[in-house]
């Protein structure tokens, strides 16, 4: 499993998690931007600067995302494209993207499109806060475990 990151509108904080989960877990982790980003030294941690574009950064995940790997992203579209692909999902706030929820999350996401283009305020995502943190570190050391798992049933 290779992890995937979204990373030009990751939180750092969350960055900083997924640095020690790669360690942690040995898994290789790739964070893709339009910009330059610092990383800690790691053979196991790369940045990938992408051109700039509308959805550039998306397009290289999607192209180099296989089934099993797991994406950190917050770009519902993206999701649902690695989704299709047979890797996993998963936001900076913890919420896991499944099969099963991401068309709703989709049809959300495109109304809300729809108003924000016809003049109405809908405000933003709330504060990223504490427990987002913590719910994001919880789902990810569940992915990673559930990955091990299988990596280890796979050598018996």
């Amino acid at each position: 499993m290779n992890i995937w990151v979204d990373a030009d509108a990751c939180p750092a904080v969350i960055k900083d998690i997924l640095y020690r989960a790669a360690q942690r877990s040995q898994r290789p982790l790739t964070l893709v931007a339009n910009q330059m980003l610092r990383t800690p030294p790691s053979p196991l941690i790369r940045a990938v600067q992408v051109p700039r574009g509308f959805d550039v950064a998306d397009d290289y995940i999607v192209e180099h995302t296989v089934a099993g790997d797991l994406v950190i992203t917050a770009d519902i579209p993206l999701a649902s494209e690695v989704l299709r692909k047979g890797a996993l999902a998963l936001s900076p706030r913890g919420e896991r993207y499944t099969a099963d929820s991401i068309s709703e999350r989709l049809s959300v996401r495109d109304m809300m499109e729809e108003l924000r283009s016809a003049g109405v305020d809908t405000g933003g995502p709330p504060a990223f806060s504490q427990a987002d943190r913590r719910a994001f570190a919880n789902a990810l050391d569940q992915l990673l475990q559930k990955a091990l798992r299988k990596d280890n049933a796979g050598r018996v």
